[in-house]
């Protein structure tokens, strides 16, 4: 299958909290990865400090050169006078198209006139919200992490009838974002007021695991935002994504295993990924049961992954 004929792979946003080394070199070896787009930023705590606007135009900057297509991700909660500012300055960069991840980016950014990605959190179902957003420069929007592929593809249909060009995004692997909150569940993990929490987050790189009664890792916490226990791994979706007409896959990086992630997509896209289940990746549960209109917990390929 010709490359021309298969979905972008797309990098998205650091969502966990990592030192400003550990980003320096993993996306020192992203430039190398069969990616098309990388976003980049800090999108869910505006505490975390460790990297500046001006340091992320920096990494931008050189995956650019290197003929990465690069996006700016906009800070998903926003909760002061501050968080506007720097959006702004987000927003205003001059270089980098911005994810907005809320309606104080869209608004920012469709009132300048300036194109943009509509991200997850935005919660786009409906071809008359798409056609609005498109109308005043959305050039690509993600779909919500619970809708199924059925709805999707209804979805997808009902753009394609009513003339609305907007190529759909979808969260392809990773732990899936699911909520975002004003206190810090990982500072209360570590019985630490929001505002003097002392960066705990910054000890887990994949974030903190919240166990069932039952010893099942049902959530992950990362400072106010939850995710999934498990991984979502779409990899064996590729074709039936490209087929009702998805353009791009996202895989959310994690701190281990992301060159082998990339490759098994970039395998899958390509036609190439073996019909039993491939190789683990990384040690962790996959799910996938929320594109399959069941329980986002759900596998459908059966056990995880040893």
């Amino acid at each position: 299958m010709p490359l021309s004929d298969t979905l972008t792979l797309s990098l998205g946003p650091v969502l966990f909290y990592w030192t400003r080394e550990r980003y320096a070199d993993f996306y020192r070896e992203a430039a190398d990865w069969p990616v098309e787009i990388v976003t980049l930023g800090e999108s869910v705590c505006s505490r975390r400090r460790d990297m500046k606007l001006d340091d992320w135009l920096g990494i931008g900057r050189e995956l650019a050169q290197g003929g990465k297509r690069v996006v700016l991700a906009s800070q998903t909660l926003i909760e002061s006078e501050a968080d506007l500012r720097d959006l702004r300055r987000l927003c205003d960069n001059g270089e980098f198209v911005v994810e907005a991840n809320d309606q104080s980016a869209v608004q920012r950014l469709s009132a300048n006139g300036l194109p943009f990605v509509a991200g997850a959190a935005l919660n786009l179902y409906n071809p008359a919200t798409l056609g609005v957003l498109a109308r005043v420069g959305m050039q690509r929007w993600q779909a919500p992490v619970e809708m199924s592929r059925a709805d999707l593809a209804r979805l997808l249909a009902d753009c394609r009838e009513a003339g609305i060009e907007a190529p759909c995004e979808v969260f392809a692997y990773g732990h899936l974002p699911l909520a975002w909150s004003s206190r810090c569940f990982t500072a209360r993990r570590y019985q630490k007021p929001k505002d003097r929490c002392r960066f705990v987050c910054q000890k887990h790189p994949e974030g903190l695991a919240l166990r069932s009664q039952e010893s099942r890792e049902v959530f992950t916490l990362n400072g106010i935002q939850t995710l999934s226990g498990a991984c979502q791994d779409l990899r064996h979706e590729v074709p039936a994504m490209a087929g009702m007409g998805v353009t791009v896959a996202r895989l959310s990086p994690r701190a281990e295993g992301m060159a082998e992630v990339v490759a098994a997509f970039d395998a899958a896209r390509r036609g190439t990924l073996p019909a039993p289940d491939p190789l683990a990746l990384v040690d962790a549960e996959i799910c996938d049961g929320y594109w399959h209109g069941r329980p986002g917990i759900d596998n459908s390929r059966g056990a995880a992954h040893p």
